[in-house]
């Protein structure tokens, strides 16, 4: 079992930047890929990046292709989502996931272990 805490969301205007932060307890964090995801109000939650398990691949979002960079540090438990030229459209609850596994799963229910998330608002 893994527990994460994310952290770092907040306000900022169009075309700023942020950081997220999600922390994992337990002395196997090296085993889980770590997916982030979003929740706008009224939609379902969707993919947004995720990094294998040694942080050596990444796959995003058509839409945070090119913006959005995901990162891990496995010595510190923590995975990273670095977001620039934020939009309003971004606005959203962001999660961190993980899950078990080698190859890269983009679908929301293959993940078990999830953040209580965090709340980043892009202002126009």
């Amino acid at each position: 079992q893994v527990q994460l805490v994310e952290s770092g969301g907040g306000l900022v205007q169009a075309g700023g930047s942020l950081r997220l932060s999600c922390a994992a307890s337990g002395r196997t964090f090296s085993s889980y890929a770590m997916g982030w995801f979003r929740q706008a109000p009224g939609k379902e939650r969707e993919f947004v990046a995720v990094i294998t398990r040694s942080g050596g691949s990444t796959y995003y979002a058509d839409s945070v292709k090119g913006r959005f960079t995901a990162s891990r540090d496995n010595a510190k438990n923590t995975v990273y989502l670095q977001m620039n030229s934020l939009r309003p459209e971004d606005t959203a609850v962001y999660y961190c996931a993980a899950r078990i596994g080698l190859t890269v799963v983009v679908v929301t229910e293959q993940y078990p272990y999830w953040g209580q998330g965090t709340q980043v608002t892009v202002s126009s």
